[in-house]
């Protein structure tokens, strides 16, 4: 009845929202006649990425491109906001449109005019201007500024990145400019053997470590002429007061790193980073924290951000890095310090100069606030970098990006295809196995370590509700397999996933491949073993609690049509992000609440993915057009025996005997049973049948001896 209810309500739902967003859509070749209103023909340029060509009198006069073909930078909402811009033949933006965004503060709160007079901004501004937003304690010679939008200011700080880096990558992909001259080249590297034992004053004189002191009296000084400049004002004799003292260091460099870290944390460090990414601490004392503890509403940190030439750098949850205790001696007093990952999207250069820029902000309405911004200046020394020459983009390689993802990550896509070898073999030779509880017992364990291990822990694929509507809305609007491919890790583990719910059902992932189900199957193991008592709900009820998980997938899924962005913040029902994708370095809240259901767990098996989990929910609905039935019952399962019943620790399997296969794990247990014939009784009935006829058999033998003819050995 849920899956009817489904299917008539929410499926017209989603088949109208397809048709009005088509409807809404206007043509790249309808825009380019807005932005360029002299043209006479417009035609689709060849080449990757693409644009549509803007020409007058044969000639080409302009671009017009979607941002998301360049550069798809995440923002608040995790997810890129997709822009549509036409740039002149000399590098001149002529007009910008916003396309798609799921950015929630701007759905919920913020009015959608405010971001559009923001793009608005950058209409005239060129490919060769070096561009920052927002207010500044001061502002940086050779720099355009514009301004921001209060309330959303990361969002709007990636907007004007985005339009900045895909302007420049169209105008050198499609001829317009070379990459020289707006800087497209390939970042410095490391070089490994610079190492040299330092103390903290010595890194500091080198440059390694860059520091800002701010006192409130300059902190309240930048906010005059702003609408705040009357709020939080601190007593006189209290402006010399330290309002913040803010380092900065980059961590690649081994005479930074190996002195600051430790060798071993280093190593650890380094070997966390793919290639391309880069690690850099922030460390502060003071009345101010640079991180703060409002981002994790979203997963951003939205008091600072690291800014290189005019490009702006924002970090998310899953870039932080908890720091260890320094092995220094003579470190200041510093009360927060962490590290954070530079992604290689961000093309960082490590040999430039870069800064981090602190935001402040000031409340002086219910919704209203203003901000400044103080620039922490951090010069590399150039003696520990490879530089290389000026390369042109016409001079890379044109395979595509998720190519080059896949063949830097070899090592890990071996390691989890093997993992998944190894998880095929015991699906397909099950029955083998099953009868075999001595080998299949300890491989289980060993393989649920392996999910936890590898796959969660150090691969971070971990699957989300979000994946499901995240497919969800791009087949419904601009679907694209390389959105897909950038994750191999993620790719491979939904393909797979999608396989094994046609031949086994949903079990295979929640049972064997689920990282956060296997911590609460080793938990409830352990538990197991030293006697703790177990609560198992009455099957009436357990089977009622089934129907929550529904529930919950149901409303996520009703909020995802609405926002993605907002359904990815109420999907933290999920506690993955904190027990596997961020290594519980999380705010107290959700580190309580992940710990809270693995204790749970010890006195109830895999409560969470029995009766919460959305995830395994919306699995179960597409398992149920599964090929085959793999799981073999005797006729006298439930009638009159329950041996398999009351053993099922996941109660997947009804009083009646049948297995309901939207709730079973496959965790083989039953089958191992029903192999059993020490166990089960339809196979104590058949051994004691053959041990019968064995035994009948041998008393004949001695009954009726065979007769053996003499031999005549005489002669």
């Amino acid at each position: 009845m849920m899956y009817q209810r489904l299917s008539q309500y929410l499926l017209p739902g989603l088949v109208l929202l397809f048709f009005s967003l088509q409807c809404a859509a206007e043509s790249s070749e309808e825009a380019a006649s807005r932005f360029f209103p002299d043209a006479d023909e417009v035609k689709a340029m060849s080449g990757d990425p693409p644009a549509t060509g803007v020409y007058r009198d044969g000639e080409l006069t302009g671009l017009v491109f979607e941002t998301v073909d360049y550069a798809p930078i995440p923002a608040y909402s995790g997810k890129p906001v997709n822009m549509r811009l036409g740039l002149n033949r000399d590098g001149e933006l002529v007009g910008g449109e916003i396309l798609e965004h799921e950015e929630p503060i701007v759905l919920t709160g913020i009015p959608e005019k405010k971001i559009v007079d923001f793009l608005d901004q950058y209409v005239g501004k060129s490919i060769h201007d070096r561009m920052r937003v927002g207010l500044s304690s001061r502002k940086r010679e050779g720099y355009d500024y514009v301004d921001a939008v209060s309330g959303a200011t990361v969002t709007v700080v990636v907007m004007g990145d985005t339009i900045m880096r895909s302007a420049r990558q169209a105008a050198v992909a499609h001829g317009l400019a070379e990459a020289d001259e707006v800087d497209l080249r390939e970042p410095a590297t490391v070089k490994p053997d610079t190492y040299e034992q330092a103390d903290w004053e010595a890194l500091r004189e080198q440059g390694a470590i860059s520091r800002m002191t701010l006192t409130r009296g300059e902190v309240d000084d930048a906010f005059e002429g702003t609408e705040a400049e009357d709020v939080d004002n601190p007593p006189e004799d209290a402006r010399d007061e330290t309002f913040i003292n803010l380092y900065a260091s980059y961590l690649n460099t081994p005479t930074t790193g190996r002195n600051l870290l430790g060798e071993e944390h280093y190593n650890d460090l380094m070997e966390r980073l793919d290639e391309g990414e880069h690690a850099i601490m922030l460390m502060a004392d003071g009345r101010y924290s640079f991180k703060g503890t409002g981002f994790v509403r979203g997963g951003i940190f939205d008091r600072f951000q690291i800014n290189q030439k005019d490009a702006s750098i924002q970090f998310r949850d899953r870039d932080l890095v908890r720091a260890p205790d320094f092995v220094l001696d003579d470190i200041p007093e510093i009360s927060e310090k962490d590290i954070f990952i530079i992604r290689e999207e961000n093309r960082f250069d490590p040999s430039e100069p870069w800064e981090v820029q602190l935001r402040v902000r000031r409340q002086y309405g219910a919704l209203d606030s203003s901000f400044v911004n103080f620039s922490l200046d951090y010069e590399p020394v150039k003696a520990w970098f490879d530089i290389p020459d000026r390369k042109k983009l016409s001079d890379e390689s044109d395979q595509p990006l998720w190519v080059s993802v896949w063949e830097d990550r070899t090592v890990q896509i071996a390691i989890l295809g093997a993992g998944l070898g190894v998880l095929v073999f015991i699906l397909l030779f099950q029955d083998w196995l099953t009868k075999r509880p001595r080998l299949l017992r300890p491989l289980r364990i060993g393989f649920l370590i392996y999910t936890v291990v590898f796959i969660g822990w150090y691969a971070l694929a971990q699957l989300s509700v979000v994946n499901i509507f995240t497919f969800t809305n791009a087949v419904f609007t601009d679907f694209s397999w390389t959105t897909f491919l950038m994750d191999p890790m993620m790719f491979i583990m939904w393909s797979f996933v999608a396989a094994t719910l046609l031949f086994w059902g949903r079990g295979v992932f929640c049972g064997w491949l689920c990282p956060f189900g296997a911590m609460q199957e080793l938990i409830n193991l352990a538990a197991r073993k030293l006697k703790i008592p177990q609560f198992d709900v009455p099957f009436a009820v357990h089977e009622r609690l089934w129907a929550l998980k529904y529930l919950i997938l149901l409303v996520l899924f009703g909020i995802s049509l609405q926002s993605l962005g907002a359904a990815e913040q109420y999907s933290e029902v999920e506690p993955f992000k904190t027990a596997v994708t961020l290594h519980w370095q999380r705010e107290w809240g959700f580190v309580l609440y992940a710990a809270l259901l693995l204790v749970i767990g010890i006195f109830n098996h895999k409560f969470y993915c029995r009766y919460v989990c959305p995830l395994g929910a919306g699995l179960a609905i597409p398992a149920r057009i599964r090929l085959f039935d793999w799981l073999k019952r005797h006729k006298e399962c439930g009638s009159p025996c329950q041996i398999c019943a009351n053993e099922c620790e996941i109660g997947a399997i009804h009083p009646d005997g049948r297995i309901n296969p939207n709730e079973c794990h496959y965790c083989l247990d039953c089958q191992v049973t029903y192999w059993d014939d020490q166990k089960c009784p339809p196979m104590i009935q058949k051994r004691k049948k053959r041990e019968k006829m064995a035994r009948t058999d041998a008393d004949d033998s001695k009954k009726n001896p065979r007769k053996i003819p003499a031999v005549d050995v005489t002669g």
